[in-house]
């Protein structure tokens, strides 16, 4: 989990996140929105790779990155937990009003 965490902190990282959430993507065109090198974009895939949020396949000599759709459960989990920490701490603190009241 703190793998995930330290990964996605990094912005470009999140960015080729939230491109691979809309399917299967190739290094060129990940690299497309990017003012960076195709070496450097490929460390960045490396990094996402490592720490389990995407996989890829090679078709010829192009490789197809997609995200791994459980890779972030464990960390999704934790959030959820805390998220409901805070609405019990909300709750204590507003004296049970909402916030819409």
């Amino acid at each position: 989990m703190n793998d995930v965490f330290s990964v996605l902190s990094d912005p470009t990282r999140r960015s080729i996140i939230e491109q691979l959430s809309k399917g299967e993507r190739s290094v060129q065109e990940l690299a497309q929105p990017f003012d960076m090198s195709l070496p450097a974009i490929s460390k960045h895939l490396k990094v996402l790779e490592k720490a389990g949020l995407v996989s890829q396949r090679k078709e010829g000599r192009y490789r197809y990155y997609f995200i791994k759709p459980d890779s972030m459960d464990s960390a999704c989990e934790w959030m959820e937990g805390l998220k409901q920490v805070w609405t019990k701490l909300e709750g204590m603190f507003s004296g049970g009003k909402n916030k819409s009241q």
